[in-house]
């Protein structure tokens, strides 16, 4: 009898925790430049796509997993006008499987102000200049992991379904160049860092 009653108690402890949390899926873009590059703008243009779960930790807080693929670099739109300063500087073209940790704030029925890290873990990256993706062997160009803060608002606009503005930035360099003797962190220069805008549809499940 006390096993069955335990089971049972155990039964209902496990339904309630789980009523708690919500999901669904992410469908959205990527607008992004990378600091220290020499290009500056959010001229590349990416997808984001993904999944999430949540759980209200109260009234007016909530927290926030989830695991996308992102889409991220820069763009050179004057890579070959050699009347510009920008000639000839190679684009940036990457992308990530990123996994966010958020926490909501209600500010209104309608609007919830997030904050939160983010790891991000290298899939393909690469310069790429007018003729075209360059190779560098075995030394690649990049490092595995992305490090980041990010800021955003979501705007509840139904039911099922929030639109989500976010910002994001590296908090460390993602450059294998970066971290050489002549360009480590006591170097005038500071490497480069990863920032995207991003624009995206929630769907809650």
């Amino acid at each position: 009898m006390r096993f069955i009653l335990s089971i049972l108690l155990c039964t209902l402890a496990v339904n309630s925790f789980a009523q708690n949390f919500s999901g669904g899926v992410i469908l959205g873009i990527s607008t992004t430049q990378v600091g220290g590059d020499n290009l500056g703008g959010f001229n590349k243009a990416g997808l984001l796509t993904g999944v999430f779960v949540n759980k209200s930790i109260s009234s007016l807080l909530s927290l926030q997993m989830e695991m996308t693929y992102i889409q991220k670099g820069s763009n050179n739109p004057n890579m070959n006008n050699s009347e510009h300063p920008n000639f000839g500087i190679q684009d940036i073209s990457s992308s990530y499987t990123e996994i966010p940790l958020l926490i909501h704030y209600q500010q209104s029925e309608v609007i919830k102000i997030e904050g939160g890290i983010l790891t991000g873990i290298l899939i393909d990256a690469y310069y790429k200049d007018n003729l075209g993706k360059i190779n560098y062997g075995n030394t690649p160009p990049f490092i595995k992991y992305d490090f980041g803060l990010l800021l955003g608002i979501n705007y509840k606009y139904s039911e099922k379904i929030s639109l989500n503005t976010r910002l994001s930035n590296s908090i460390i360099a993602i450059g294998t160049e970066d971290y050489t003797a002549t360009q480590s962190y006591n170097s005038s220069r500071k490497g480069k860092y990863n920032s995207v805008l991003s624009f995206a549809i929630h769907y809650n499940l």
